[in-house]
């Protein structure tokens, strides 16, 4: 059987894909070799690495039991790269796609494994120059990871919908409050994670998978949701980077309360809705196109339900769990973003309609990244 790392039920760490563009036009440009290198003589201490092109880096927080420290963390990173960043001149900026790059400008970053990602995905590869927050929750078993993993996977649309922040795309505003993900649904093995009611199906079908040499790894799912047995962890795969770092802390709050809540309720979750994957495609695309405005496909209730509405619900029904945890400052902040409606995507759009230019937009998203509050 696939060996699951055990790991603290509740712990949690983060993984922000990042933008780095340059402070001229404000295009994408690759610097991440440059910035790295930089930093690779400091003992800083933290997770910060390349990502599949040389326009992108990805930081990722230590294990955290509470946000607030997690929080002290990202804050520390950002106060390092922006320190190295401007004597570059160049921004670093969240979001989940830069509004006006072509794919076929970037570059590949030289790590072995994106260039092997490059060969067998060709075009894809540099397309999938697109920016998301990954959040993992720890798991004391693998039978907790997919039991985990089966409730949480009806609550994606809330995570698209409350991080979407790539309305723009090659230049166009797509219509979607998150085009992101439409860039990672050309993966072949991208989606839904089919349904498992123990670890041990899903270790057969790993192994399966493997004999039959479609996979080598973990990292060849681009599912939206995955467990991570090294970490021990399930990741949620789904988010656009926020544009404001506290977002992502938010985030994090919100995948955390619904795990408490999944292991304080063991007779949930052992077995996948035989709905879930007939809805997932319809909910999850409703969440990208429309954001919080999107209607969803309740499997439970058998009823259409606008997810600003069944966010709004969820959230105040595990008001005891934030407060537990202590993440009451993030669930009132996640309340006021969905009682105004307040999406990243909206944002970006107003800036477009202040200026008329989508650098502008950039530069603007990159001044929020860099706020402290």
């Amino acid at each position: 059987m696939l060996e699951f790392k055990t790991s603290a039920p509740l712990t949690m760490g983060v993984e922000l894909e990042l933008q780095l563009v340059n402070r001229r036009d404000y295009n994408l440009t690759r610097a991440a070799t440059d910035l790295l290198t930089r930093l690779k003589p400091l003992k800083h201490g933290f997770d910060i690495k390349p990502e599949i092109t040389e326009s992108m880096i990805e930081i990722a927080t230590g294990i955290h039991e509470r946000v607030g420290p997690m929080r002290s963390e990202l804050d520390a990173i950002r106060t390092l790269l922006l320190s190295h960043a401007e004597k570059m001149n160049i921004a670093i900026v969240g979001g989940g796609a830069h509004p006006f790059q072509h794919w076929d400008d970037q570059r590949i970053f030289s790590a072995d494994r994106y260039q092997l990602v490059s060969e067998l995905y060709g075009y894809l590869a540099k397309q999938f120059t697109v920016y998301g927050q990954h959040i993992h929750i720890g798991c004391p078993s693998g039978d907790d990871a997919i039991r985990l993993a089966n409730f949480i996977g009806a609550y994606l649309p809330d995570f698209i919908a409350l991080s979407a922040s790539s309305p723009f795309y090659q230049g166009v505003d797509t219509s979607f409050q998150s085009s992101r993900l439409t860039s990672v649904n050309a993966f072949p093995l991208s989606g839904r994670m089919p349904g498992f009611r123990n670890w041990s199906e899903f270790s057969d079908y790993f192994a399966h998978m493997k004999s039959l040499k479609i996979v080598e790894s973990m990292k060849d799912f681009y599912w939206d949701l995955r467990p991570k047995p090294e970490y021990g962890t399930i990741e949620i795969r789904v988010c656009d980077s926020p544009i404001h770092i506290g977002t992502a802390v938010d985030l994090a709050a919100y995948a955390q309360a619904l795990a408490a809540y999944c292991f304080d309720h063991p007779e949930i979750g052992q077995t996948p809705h035989p709905d879930a994957e007939r809805v997932h495609s319809y909910n999850r695309f409703q969440a990208c196109r429309f954001g919080l405005g999107g209607q969803i496909v309740d499997v439970e209730g058998r009823e259409m339900l606008s997810l600003h509405e069944r966010i709004s619900k969820t959230i105040e029904s595990l008001s005891g769990y934030f407060e537990t945890l202590e993440s009451t400052e993030s669930m009132v902040r996640l309340q006021e973003r969905v009682r105004k409606k307040t999406e990243d995507a909206n944002w970006l759009r107003d800036q477009y309609a202040a200026s008329g230019s989508l650098p502008e937009v950039v530069r603007q998203s990159g001044l929020v990244w860099a706020e402290t509050q």
